[in-house]
């Protein structure tokens, strides 16, 4: 793992544009079972709050604990000074961004925002397709010789929502990437009261702080 770089974020950006979602359900199976990497192909998470034995090492950002493939690289995008909009995990199929939100106890927050994400990626001209998935609904859509993927997963109090882009030609083995970074997360939610919706804080490794805060971030 090594620290890719900084990106601030850019209010004249589109919000994730991605491509036509018919409201369709249907299984896929992908053909790159073998890119699953190392451990994290028998993972069993999202797990909540504490981390099982397993021995592997995670990134720790506050509200959600990574382990990071070998080899992948960190982009920072800040969302003003001192304050973290994401975090993504750069890798040869694709880049993959993992944040998790506050959720309803009753759940169900993934189903929601799978509508909502839908009509806005195809509002900015995607072509949007749902397929079921490891833990319900998937979102996959292409936009501009660009593959992405959209997994959710509804936690007590939290929802995870994972999201892959690449090339379309790496598209299934950018798919099993990011769920295998998902099964191997932890979610830490904590005992606060958020508003539904709301991204959970990410808390930057001391190392990785001070290392953008020298390149004048």
């Amino acid at each position: 793992m090594a620290l890719f770089g900084r990106r601030r974020a850019k209010n004249d950006e589109p919000a994730e544009d991605y491509d036509d979602f018919d409201g369709e359900d249907y299984a896929e199976e992908d053909s790159a079972e073998g890119s699953v990497q190392g451990d994290l192909a028998s993972m069993s998470g999202p797990f909540d709050e504490e981390p099982p034995d397993d021995g592997l090492p995670r990134l720790d950002l506050g509200s959600v604990l990574l382990p990071v493939p070998d080899g992948a690289q960190l982009q920072v995008e800040m969302e003003q000074p001192g304050v973290v909009k994401a975090v993504h995990v750069m890798t040869p199929s694709g880049q993959m961004t993992v944040t998790a939100y506050a959720a309803p106890k009753s759940g169900g927050l993934w189903e929601e925002v799978c509508g909502d994400l839908a009509n806005e990626l195809k509002a900015n001209g995607a072509q949007v397709r749902s397929a079921s998935g490891e833990w319900g609904q998937e979102l996959m859509a292409n936009l501009n010789e660009m593959s992405l993927r959209f997994v959710g997963v509804n936690g007590p109090r939290w929802m995870l929502r994972g999201v892959v882009a690449g090339p379309p030609e790496q598209s299934a083995q950018a798919a099993h990437g990011l769920r295998s970074l998902i099964r191997g997360a932890v979610v830490v939610r904590g005992t606060q009261p958020m508003p539904v919706g709301l991204p959970l804080p990410i808390e930057l490794p001391d190392e990785i702080a001070q290392h953008i805060a020298a390149q004048g971030g």
